[in-house]
């Protein structure tokens, strides 16, 4: 453990890159991550002073009792919160945010999908009408927006506005074969339950 003078405190957490709040897991895989980049027999990257403070570090902190103690002197010296390492929950996928997103994604396509074969000489809409109907942050909508560009299945059209492109056509034709085939499917489940 580091005494307690100020030029000689470590911060053992930013030399693993790992945030405050790591479990032991995050921790474990840091430290073999960065050990085995700095090992002296890893050409390329080797540094011998870096691979002895991550193995100090990992040794400290891996001790539930020391960790605890070292938490105690690390909030004196850092005691605003470290936001530069994930912690382990933000790895986590939040699955209900990402089934919305799925929704959401599918209800812009077959929206943009009906526009364009309604008016196919016009089938820009303005972001903000589907922003609206989506009800949901600008953020989030940006997310919609890069996510379905990325994919090639909407455009920007040179007035600004969304539209949908071949491939978004395809998919949303897709889409509906594949729910037409799995209602059909729960309609003959359905009907031979019943006999």
């Amino acid at each position: 453990m580091p005494n307690s003078g100020k030029a000689t405190f470590v911060d053992y957490y930013d030399v693993l890159q790992v945030n405050p709040q790591c479990d032991a897991k995050m921790l474990e895989s840091a430290y073999h991550y960065l050990a085995k980049l700095y090992h002296p027999d890893h050409s390329g990257t080797v540094d011998t002073t870096m691979f002895n403070e991550v193995t100090e570090a990992y040794r400290l902190l891996r001790d539930p009792e020391r960790r605890a103690e070292y938490d105690i002197l690390h909030a004196q010296y850092r005691p605003q919160a470290d936001t530069r390492y994930p912690t382990s929950a933000q790895f986590d996928v939040d699955e209900q945010a990402a089934l919305d997103d799925a929704d959401d994604h599918a209800r812009i396509l077959t929206y943009l999908y009906t526009k364009r074969r309604e008016d196919a000489q016009n089938p820009g809409v303005v972001g903000f009408y589907l922003q609206e109907a989506l009800q949901c942050s600008d953020e989030i909508f940006e997310f919609h927006k890069w996510y379905l560009k990325e994919k090639g299945y909407i455009v920007t059209t040179e007035q600004g506005m969304l539209a949908i492109t071949i491939k978004g056509v395809d998919h949303v034709i897709e889409m509906s074969r594949a729910a037409k085939d799995e209602k059909l499917l729960i309609e003959k489940e359905a009907l031979r339950r019943r006999s």
